[in-house]
């Protein structure tokens, strides 16, 4: 059973009259990774600085790799968290070498820790560089760099994916992989859900500083409401109870648990089959809508499994239906 490396326990915290977050439980386990999801001002970044022990809980209780991180003796739980906040501001005068080294030491880093660092987020050839002559996603890997120094337990990412180019944010995914392999656990905070959907185990909805969801997606998909779609190709004749949707194209949801019998019941002249689910974008809006039965679906889908060709002679439709993985 994995350890959990930080853990909220009913946490408030109130600026005067206002609440920013209310009620919070939430745990981070060794080597899982939770999506941190909500609108500008839900309360996520709150969260985040009182994981940091950057501000005190109102309310409830808050540990980091078991230590209260606003108190004394959270030095060497500090020491072990990995922080990207989502605006990183460097001291433009500095080189980017110059500026790991100085984290790393803050780190008690070897110098040679932080220019491996830069090798591994792309940054090498730019280390001599001042920072104020990098561009926003340079920057950015340079942020991510600092946060990986001292072999962080704990990683807290906020919005880490803003302006990388699409071939740095695989490497960025990939690394984050390595070291949840290695048993760090990571927080993720974007607006990016897409990119959430396939990195993390879990993600957590914050709607006006309270927690409205928690689980996987398959978890928060069934919790909306939100049932999968079927789309079935059929050259001659028609599905009953299958709305058409394009010539020879037609159309109809299920619940989950019911997919391998629609497909069975499939005739064996269809053709292909499509089960679209609902996307993390979709499944947000409608966990913040509140719950409903059976709710339709919009046109993204979280993943597709598709049936090349019909059943050939003498296959039934079930041995065809079991070739896809559900």
């Amino acid at each position: 059973m994995s350890l959990a490396t930080i853990e909220l326990a009913g946490v408030a915290k109130r600026f005067g009259a206002q609440v920013a977050v209310q009620g919070i439980d939430l745990s981070l386990q060794e080597g899982g990774c939770v999506g941190l999801v909500g609108h500008n001002g839900a309360g996520k970044s709150t969260l985040i600085k009182l994981m940091l022990g950057l501000l005190r809980p109102s309310a409830g209780t808050v540990r980091v790799l078991g230590e209260d991180p606003t108190g004394g003796a959270s030095v060497r739980a500090r020491r072990e968290i990995g922080y990207l906040p989502d605006n990183v501001a460097f001291h433009p005068s500095m080189t980017g070498a110059e500026t790991i080294g100085f984290y790393a030491r803050l780190k008690r880093e070897a110098p040679a820790r932080g220019r491996a660092l830069l090798q591994q987020v792309g940054l090498d050839e730019a280390a001599r560089r001042r920072v104020g002559t990098y561009s926003k996603g340079m920057r950015q890997r340079l942020g991510f760099a600092q946060a990986l120094l001292g072999h962080p337990r704990a990683l807290l990412l906020d919005e880490p994916t803003t302006g990388l180019d699409p071939e740095f944010r695989l490497r960025f995914f990939g690394i984050l992989a390595d070291m949840r392999r290695a048993g760090t656990s990571v927080l993720l905070s974007s607006h990016a859900l897409a990119e959430l959907e396939g990195a993390v185990d879990r993600i957590v909805v914050i709607d006006h500083g309270r927690k409205l969801a928690d689980g996987d997606i398959a978890t928060l998909r069934a919790e909306a409401g939100l049932v999968p779609r079927l789309r079935a190709s059929l050259a001659n004749g028609q599905l009953p109870g299958w709305q058409q949707v394009a010539p020879g194209v037609f159309e109809t949801s299920c619940p989950e648990p019911d997919i391998l019998a629609f497909l069975k019941a499939l005739p064996d002249k269809a053709g292909s089959v499509e089960i679209l689910r609902p996307a993390l974008d979709e499944v947000y809006a409608a966990i913040l809508q509140g719950p409903q039965q059976n709710r339709g679906l919009g046109p993204s889908c979280a993943a597709r499994f598709r049936v090349t060709a019909p059943a050939g002679p003498g296959e039934s439709p079930g041995l065809r239906c079991r070739e896809l993985h559900l």
